[in-house]
């Protein structure tokens, strides 16, 4: 599990520190990818940096119960960014979609992990048999 942490942590990282600097700089595919320059782009640059910060303060700290709703939200826009863009082919929803197959694998581990923890800090908790 503390693995696949590391391994989402790092995507958002590898993917986010390129896509970020492209949008500042206005990029020659970003118009292509993500619309022309707008407010709309600002504000996506502004969710995207701060998924960055956040994803690079928690490769040192990184707790489940810390990482895991990051991961959900991203989860979440990402599965629904086919939808409210109208595509499936644009190549920023295909790189969301298994970015999302990714983190969802992590967010299934934390939670695993979460049960085992709690069925045994509850059988630890019980009473012995008489």
């Amino acid at each position: 599990m503390k693995q696949m942490i590391l391994v989402s942590l790092l995507a958002n990282v590898v993917v986010l520190i390129p896509v970020c600097l492209s949008l500042l700089v206005d990029a020659s595919w970003v118009g292509a990818a993500y619309g022309a320059n707008s407010p709309a782009r600002g504000i996506l640059l502004s969710l995207y940096g701060a998924i960055l910060l956040v994803s690079i303060g928690l490769f040192f700290q990184r707790e489940p119960l810390f990482v895991a709703p990051l991961l959900l939200v991203q989860v979440l826009y990402k599965l629904t960014t086919p939808f409210t863009v109208g595509s499936f082919m644009n190549p920023v929803v295909i790189s969301n979609l298994l970015i999302a197959a990714l983190h969802l694998t992590t967010l299934g581990l934390i939670g695993r992990e979460i049960r085992r923890v709690a069925s045994s800090t509850h059988a630890d908790a019980r009473p012995p048999a008489p």
